[in-house]
């Protein structure tokens, strides 16, 4: 088959799984459509084995692994990091929780290695998936080479639910205070979009690159591979991974001006290089087999229950610590089972459900989604990523 053909094939099944998860608004996940319909594909014989080798697409995917994570390290700006630190520490709180109990509780059940395998996807998205499948493979342990991925799949089916649930009954606490007439709206509320405009103007200022050669998507894509190429020599260098180097240099190039804020973005070439990661994600599922899938859903379901219930006691003990309501904290912790857009759909769809009117949804919008949203961005973008290059040395 030919490349193009290839791609075509895989593509209008990934566009099928963007349509069923903004149809359900993001409550069945794109990535879940996809593998249920390639895998089907695959073991049918409908599509061909080969069939993501022949697109050369996983390839595109392995090199721009090192620039996501660079570009990853540009999206939230430093201040507004600042500006939401309690929603920032008690996502950790959670994550370490989650881990803690998964190390913990799991290992009784199967082994210390399917808790690994688990762990790092459950704690965010696609990076920490690759990071642990290519650890596992390198480790020899094929037959737990279903868990990630399946982990990966499945997580948000348990999050999106319990965080609506729960983040209604903030919701309702809110409405409460408005009725009482005691309600007061969070300093940094409302504060992130002028926030990020504070830092780009500062970054701006301060940039090494002149904003005229910012404008051109070939020297920003150069820049990037700079710190996708240093990423990866570090880790030659000093046996640590490159996506921990990748984030760095990232977070350090965006806060000197070295890169402007979504820099992968700005070179219009974020599309193409998610696209390549769901192809190298897809590759995984060709040398998997139904009876590793079936064999391995207790230790799944074990690692989801598990490491959820830790997610709700570290964002339940943080939000303690931080003296903030319970029903707020926990949501900004489980956002590490889906990330955006979920988080902000579920916190969209809560305040819209809950205000009675455009300006009670306004003000429970402006209290719920930027907590939401940097939690999401600490676990899946940053966290999790850490999290996976830290477990997967100790297999």
């Amino acid at each position: 088959m030919d490349p193009v053909t290839a791609s075509l094939i895989v593509l209008a099944m990934i566009a099928v799984g963007e349509v069923v998860s903004i149809w359900t608004k993001a409550k069945v996940p794109t990535l879940l459509v996809v593998m249920i319909l390639i895998f089907t594909g695959f073991k049918t014989g409908i599509v061909p084995a080969n069939i993501i080798e022949a697109s050369t697409f996983a390839i595109v995917g392995s090199l721009l692994q090192p620039i996501l994570l660079v570009h990853m390290g540009t999206l939230i700006p430093m201040k507004v990091m600042k500006s939401q630190y309690k929603a920032v520490l008690i996502t950790l709180i959670g994550l370490v929780c989650c881990v803690a109990l998964i190390l913990a509780i799991v290992p009784i059940f199967f082994d210390y290695s399917t808790a690994v395998a688990g762990a790092g996807p459950l704690t965010g998205g696609l990076i920490a998936y690759l990071i642990t499948a290519e650890a596992l493979q390198k480790a020899g342990l094929v037959a737990l080479a279903a868990i990630p991925i399946i982990v990966l799949t499945l997580q948000g089916l348990v999050g999106m639910p319990l965080t609506a649930i729960l983040l209604r009954k903030h919701a309702l606490n809110l409405r409460r205070t408005m009725d009482a007439g005691t309600f007061s709206a969070a300093s940094v509320a409302y504060a992130g979009e002028e926030v990020v405009e504070e830092q780009e103007e500062e970054t701006a200022k301060r940039s090494l690159i002149p904003a005229k050669y910012q404008q051109s998507s070939f020297i920003l894509l150069f820049l990037i591979f700079i710190g996708g190429a240093l990423a990866v020599w570090l880790q030659n260098l000093t046996g640590v991974n490159y996506s921990l180097w990748g984030l760095a240099i990232g977070i350090i190039g965006a806060y000197f001006g070295f890169y402007p804020q979504n820099v992968l973005e700005k070179a219009n070439g974020f599309s193409i290089a998610m696209v390549g990661l769901v192809f190298l994600v897809l590759a995984s599922l060709a040398s998997i087999t139904v009876q590793q899938i079936l064999s391995v859903l207790p230790a799944v379901a074990a690692i989801i229950i598990v490491g959820t219930i830790g997610l709700v006691i570290g964002g339940y003990f943080g939000s303690k610590i931080f003296k903030w309501d319970p029903y707020k904290g926990i949501p900004v912790v489980l956002t590490a089972l889906f990330g955006f857009p979920g988080d902000y759909l579920v916190s969209q769809e809560v305040s819209r459900s809950i205000g009675r009117t455009k300006e009670e949804e306004e003000k429970i919008l402006g209290e719920i989604l930027p907590p939401m949203l940097i939690g999401g961005f600490t676990s899946v973008t940053i966290a999790s990523v850490v999290i996976a290059s830290i477990l997967i040395k100790t297999i």
